[in-house]
């Protein structure tokens, strides 16, 4: 299930859900109708930190497939 932003026109109450594409939730605060909006999507993190974390918990489950050819010898 995608996450969806969702703003009350009445009580103009922003919240984000976790919801079906068909489904129609209720405000928390009034009760009304909410309307969907438009998200934008998030980049994924490119950061050297995020970078790092992600290739060690690649080598702890045994695979290397983000790593470059010439590192995979230095790992095993």
């Amino acid at each position: 299930m995608p996450l969806y932003d969702f703003r009350c026109p009445h009580c103009n109450t922003t919240i984000e859900l976790l919801v079906r594409s068909d489904e129609r939730p209720d405000c928390r605060s009034c009760g009304a109708d909410l309307e969907r909006q438009i998200s934008r999507p998030q980049a994924p993190g490119t950061s050297a930190a995020f970078i790092q974390q992600s290739r060690a918990q690649a080598a702890r489950e045994g695979h290397f497939s983000n790593f470059s050819p010439s590192e995979r010898p230095k790992i095993r």
